[in-house]
């Protein structure tokens, strides 16, 4: 049983077709997206009311066969309540030892699914039930890097859009930089959902130009294209101008990709009170914690003064404060920017980092590492700084991405420090 994981618009849909096109199988799929009840798998009995079979023999029937390629999409989307787990009906449906023999209560004989080829689909795994996930093989299917999404533009879905809508090829010309803007600026997404929906809005201009009989081809250019899609949402890149002192590059990842966020300490006067805001989660704020106690144990290597934790307040800040932050990969940033503050040596500004801490200083490994250095890439960032135990996965990136990042993989806060701070020497020059 396969189950592609991946953020939306990546193609796991479209994958799943391909698969069933390529074997000369019939294809069906049902959303398993918000299923409360059992009965949508294994449906009613017929002395109810308006008695229906289950969606997986509805979707036998669709597709008149016995060996369909069967999709359930969404699965980590499947929801619980009083009328039984839809979750566990399905642990019958994916084993392939049992389900030669799967009832129905509608149909009340046993039907055989061991010919079907099921494929999943989910954003994530932490939703899915450990005795379904354990019937499934992952495959992950990560974002798109910007090279690929340029490709993906020009050889699909402008082609299909402007079919679409009855528009030759030669309606709309659209450039390289164009679609690079649009990517940078218009959309913020691992897929190619956003991109798509800017584009037809170009399909449209020009189908509206040439209603009006206006002269073709629409062409569109990098510097035109705020006349067509209005401002844009997204600033040009979010590196930071320069070195500063206290303030850090950290690398986030969600289910719409990678993106880069600035990290603020600053120090004051005090009783060693650590303050925190921005929405961090519980376990975001440990990892502060255990910062802070790294620093302290450390003081002297570190150029801090010993006695910080008695008269001086740190206040840690995560922009966005809208947003709430979760997990503990951005431990290693928040250790860096506090032993800036503290010994007023500025952070590069040109280096993101990711990666958890722990009291002893060891940087221990963490998730996302492709959508990771996609985002730092996109920043405008060449440098960045990884836990040594995630060297390998830098294999998954874009080959164009891996030559022009420099990956420094790391063991402990020192080899970090050595990286991040700007030498005694250059500070000067480059403080803010």
């Amino acid at each position: 049983i396969l189950c592609l994981v991946g953020p939306p618009g990546v193609g796991k849909t479209s994958l799943a077709r391909s698969v069933a096109h390529a074997m000369g199988r019939r294809f069906t799929r049902i959303s398993l997206g918000g299923v409360r009840d059992e009965a949508e798998i294994r449906g009613h009995r017929r002395t109810y009311v308006g008695a229906l079979p289950g969606r997986i023999v509805q979707g036998m029937r669709r597709a008149g066969s016995i060996n369909p390629v069967f999709l359930l999409d969404e699965v980590d989307k499947i929801a619980t309540d009083g009328h039984g787990d839809p979750a566990a009906a399905l642990l019958e449906v994916l084993d392939p030892e049992e389900n030669r023999h799967f009832s129905d209560h509608y149909l009340e004989i046993d039907l055989d699914l061991s010919e079907v080829l099921f494929i999943t689909t989910a954003n994530s795994t932490q939703p899915i039930p450990r005795a379904l996930f354990d019937r499934m093989e992952p495959i992950v299917l990560g974002g798109y890097a910007e090279e690929e999404k340029l490709e993906i533009a020009r050889r699909h879905l402008l082609p299909r859009l402007l079919e679409k809508m009855g528009l030759e090829a030669s309606a709309l010309q659209v450039s390289d930089g164009a679609i690079r803007t649009i990517i940078r600026r218009y959309t913020h997404e691992a897929g190619v959902r956003s991109l798509e929906r800017s584009l037809a809005t170009l399909c449209r201009k020009a189908a509206r130009a040439k209603l009006e009989g206006r002269r073709l081809p629409l062409t569109v250019t990098g510097r035109s294209l705020a006349a067509h899609l209005g401002p844009p949402g997204r600033p040009p890149g979010s590196r930071e101008g320069a070195h500063q002192v206290g303030v850090a590059t950290a690398v986030y990842w969600t289910e719409l990709g990678g993106d880069t966020m600035p990290i603020e300490v600053t120090v004051m006067a005090g009783r060693g009170r650590l303050l925190l805001t921005g929405q961090l989660g519980e376990v975001m704020r440990e990892s502060a914690q255990a910062g802070v106690s790294y620093i302290r144990a450390h003081t002297q290597a570190l150029g801090v003064p010993p006695d910080f934790h008695r008269r001086t307040d740190i206040h840690v800040h995560v922009p966005d404060g809208a947003t709430p932050k979760e997990g503990p990969s951005a431990g290693i940033t928040m250790a860096t920017a506090m032993v800036s503050a503290l010994s007023q040596r500025p952070v590069r500004s040109d280096v993101a980092m990711t990666g958890e801490i722990t009291l002893r200083g060891r940087v221990l490994p963490v998730g996302g590492i492709r959508e990771k250095v996609l985002a730092v890439h996109r920043a405008g960032i060449r440098t960045m700084v990884l836990p040594a135990a995630n060297r390998g996965d830098e294999r998954d990136l874009p080959p164009a991405v891996r030559r022009a990042m420099s990956l420094h993989f790391v063991h402990t806060m020192d080899e970090v420090l050595e990286i991040a701070l700007v030498a005694a020497d250059d500070a000067g020059a480059r403080l803010v």
